[in-house]
Formats: C-alpha cells, sequence, structure tokens
C-alpha cells in the first residue's frame, strides 16, 4: 500500500470513519504529484511557473475569442484553467456558509469544509468508493432513485437493502420498518444507510417528529457499539411545502451526535437552485468523534477519488455558482421559483383529494420536492407508463412494476388537472 494512503490511514485509525473505510478507500491518497507541486509553485513561483500542462500568453491562460465571448463575466483563469482538485476554495467556503445558514443545529468547528464535486451523482460514487464493498449492505427506500444500484451494486458491488420507508397512504415515514432494519444491521456491528428527503421519486421529508424519531434510531444503534454510517442525499433540500416539515436537513442532527456515528452530507444547487446543467456539487462530513485533522484525512482521501477519476470540477460553473450564491436577486428568485413549485404541489393535493378512490392507484405520501409517485395495483407501472406516452402523449417514469413517478416540477399550473385525470383514467381502464 502507498505510504501516503498509510499515512491517511494512521489518521483515521480508531474512529468511526476509520472501520468504515473499504478496501479501496483504505488505498486512496493524494499524490505529491503534478496537482500538488503546482499548487506549491502557484503560490511561491515569482520569476516562472513551468509546472503545469496550460498554455499561457501575457500572464493568462490562452483562450479562443469564441469561448470568452460566450462567458463576458468570467476571465480567461476563470473560464479554462483547471480548478484545485477539492474545487475552488472560496466555493468550498461560501457553501458552507450556506449549509450554516440554512441549517443553524449545526455548528461550523463540527463539520468539514465542503469538497466540490461534480454534481451529487460524483459525490454519492466517490462516497461509495470510500465506503462501500462486497460484504458492505446499505439500508434504502424502497422504491428509491434508480442511480443508487449503480453507484453501490454495479459499480463497488455492495447490497442495498430495500426498506418501504413510506408507510400505506398518507401514513408517513414507517418508523418501525426502518428501526428494525437499522437494528439487524446494528447486531453484525455496522449501519450503513442512504436518507434521501425531500424522497426520489416519493417526494416525502420527514416531521418534525419523525426526524426526532429517526435521530433516536441511529443515537440507540451507535449506543448499543454499533457504528453508523449515515449518507445524506440532499438534493432536493429546502423544497418544502407543508409546516411541519422538518425544514433542515437530517444531517444537522447527526454531525455531532456520538462518536459512533459519521454522517454524510451530499448537496449542492442543482435541483434547489434550479442549475441542473452546471453539475456542481458537495461532499461534507460530519462526526463528534472526528476533529480537523480526521477531516483533513478524509477530504484527502476524496481528493484521491476525484483525481484518479475525473481529475477536478468543471471551472467555469465553480465561479458562476460562486457569482449566483454573491448576487443580491438570487434568493428572491429562488424564493418566487418555490412559491410556483408549491402552488403546482397545491394543485396536485386537491386534484387527488377529490379522487380518492382510484382503484388503480394509490399515492405514496408526499409533502416536497419534485416528485410523487403512484403505487399502482392491478397494472403494471411500466404498462401503465407506455400507453400514456404513445395514446395520450404524457411521459411519467416507471420504478419497478408498481411505481409510478409524476414530476409536477415541469408541468405548467394549467395542464395539472387535465394530466392528472388521464392518468387517473387511463389506470382505472387498464385495471379494469
Amino acid at each position: 500500500m502507498n505510504p501516503l494512503a498509510q499515512e491517511l490511514n494512521s489518521q483515521l485509525k480508531d474512529t468511526v470513519a476509520g472501520r468504515f473505510l473499504s478496501p479501496m478507500g483504505s488505498r486512496l491518497y493524494f499524490p505529491k504529484g503534478i496537482i500538488a507541486q503546482s499548487a506549491e509553485a502557484k503560490k511561491s513561483a515569482g520569476k516562472a511557473n513551468a509546472t503545469i500542462g496550460m498554455a499561457y500568453s501575457k500572464g493568462n491562460p490562452m483562450i479562443l475569442s469564441a469561448i470568452a465571448e460566450s462567458m463576458p463575466a468570467l476571465s480567461a483563469e476563470q473560464i479554462v484553467a483547471y480548478a484545485p482538485t477539492a474545487g475552488v476554495e472560496q466555493l468550498r467556503k461560501d457553501w458552507q456558509n450556506q449549509i450554516l445558514k440554512k441549517n443553524p443545529a449545526l455548528k461550523q468547528e463540527k463539520i468539514s469544509l465542503p469538497v466540490v464535486t461534480q454534481g451529487l451523482t460524483n459525490g454519492l460514487s466517490i462516497i461509495a468508493d470510500l465506503f462501500t464493498e462486497e460484504s458492505s449492505v446499505t439500508i434504502a427506500s424502497d422504491p428509491c432513485w434508480d442511480n443508487y444500484s449503480l453507484s453501490f451494486e454495479e459499480r463497488r458491488a455492495g447490497t442495498l437493502k430495500a426498506i418501504p420507508f413510506l408507510g400505506k397512504g398518507s401514513a408517513g415515514l414507517d418508523l418501525d420498518a426502518i428501526g428494525k432494519a437499522v437494528r439487524e444491521e446494528a447486531k453484525k456491528g455496522q449501519v450503513r444507510i442512504l436518507l434521501n428527503f425531500p424522497n426520489n421519486p416519493a417526494g416525502y421529508s420527514p416531521t418534525v417528529k419523525e426526524a426526532e424519531a429517526l435521530k433516536k434510531i441511529f443515537l440507540e444503534a451507535a449506543e448499543s457499539g454499533a457504528d453508523v454510517l449515515v449518507i445524506c442525499d440532499d438534493a432536493y433540500f429546502g423544497l418544502f411545502y407543508e409546516d411541519a416539515i422538518y425544514k433542515e436537513s437530517i444531517f444537522s442532527l447527526l454531525a455531532d451526535l456520538h462518536e459512533r456515528i459519521l454522517a454524510v452530507k451530499i448537496d449542492g444547487p442543482i435541483k434547489e437552485d434550479y442549475t441542473w446543467g452546471l453539475r456542481v456539487g458537495f461532499v461534507t462530513f460530519g462526526s463528534r468523534g472526528l476533529g480537523a485533522d480526521h477531516y483533513n484525512a478524509l477530504v484527502t482521501k476524496l481528493m484521491g477519488a476525484i483525481r484518479s477519476s475525473i481529475s477536478c470540477v468543471n471551472t467555469p460553473a465553480q465561479y458562476i455558482l460562486m457569482k449566483a450564491l454573491a448576487d443580491e436577486r438570487t434568493a428572491k428568485e429562488i424564493a418566487a421559483n418555490q412559491e410556483t413549485m408549491k402552488r403546482r404541489y397545491i394543485q396536485v393535493k386537491d386534484f387527488i383529494a377529490k379522487n380518492p378512490n382510484n382503484r388503480a392507484l394509490t399515492p405514496y405520501s408526499f409533502n416536497s420536492g419534485y416528485f410523487m409517485s403512484f403505487q399502482c395495483h392491478g397494472v403494471s407501472a411500466e404498462a401503465l407508463r407506455v400507453k400514456l406516452l404513445k395514446e395520450y402523449g404524457i411521459g411519467v417514469i416507471s420504478l419497478g412494476d408498481s411505481c409510478l413517478r409524476v414530476a409536477f416540477s415541469s408541468l405548467e399550473e394549467e395542464q395539472i388537472s387535465s394530466v392528472y385525470k388521464t392518468i387517473f383514467d387511463c389506470a382505472e381502464k387498464m385495471a379494469t
């Protein structure tokens, strides 16, 4: 094993993070090679910097006019230069400030500085690299986003333990099912669980009471002697439409809860700030048992995962996001967009309330996010999807044979009633 990896492993020894490292995670390190030497030279080289494979002219990166003119608000350095492996330092600080502002229960000294990733999928993938191996079991909701299987099972050969996180109809979280699954894994010494709130595909976030109940479940597992890894996929964070919802990330309840709990927050502006194609995400760690040196070791391993896969994250996207976060118009525009989303949500809720007895479709609990989903009875979700698309020109998503997801986020308000009526009528006819 590389001595640099061994050094990082020794720094994490006897911590919850060190005990969770997969064989690949144990091997990861950040080389003191081209990137590290170039960063050192950038800070100190006064006469000439001949370290990095970029072409400069008169102190600036060479750039094509067509590219420079397409991004007039950014400099050549901000458009075409390589970004640091962990991301632009100021953006990492800006995003940490966003996290602290939106999650007042968190304390800055208790969490790591976020690492920039190429979207949330890349964040999930490198966390799977660090903490998943063939013997790993990760509890996940059923249904869940289909990319989890690719990241944790196909890429890392782990196992997703599918648990119905939601009760029937409007019952909310099935805390009994979640608690049972956590206790079963705790008996084996380690618990890995993937939480996605607001949930994709169901569009549900825990209430304040449910969030506290989840906290209790994880604390009891840790107090029993098990190590607990909670991965918080906060892709749709902030898109909350009901007063009873816990308005912070579950990460804020866990980041300083117990030495045996390692919380990982994977988030970004992609969904919550409407920047889908910029592909900028963040990974942040939190644990009572970790200090600055431990976080530095974890971040360095993440940098190794990034360096060995994508090298670094898109530079102009990071600077564009920095400008957006600093712009005085941003908060108002985000609030206005969220009001639009809430109105669409209310329309969907109203339609379902007025049509409660569809024989083929039962809505999963939903109160947040971009989506809501139906559990299908007596009809295949895939067959229903195909019929809606081919005969009515309506596109929806089937997940497995029994879950149909509808993204009201992409429907205009005037479309909602007619689209849902068509879905209901088509499902009824097929079930009959």
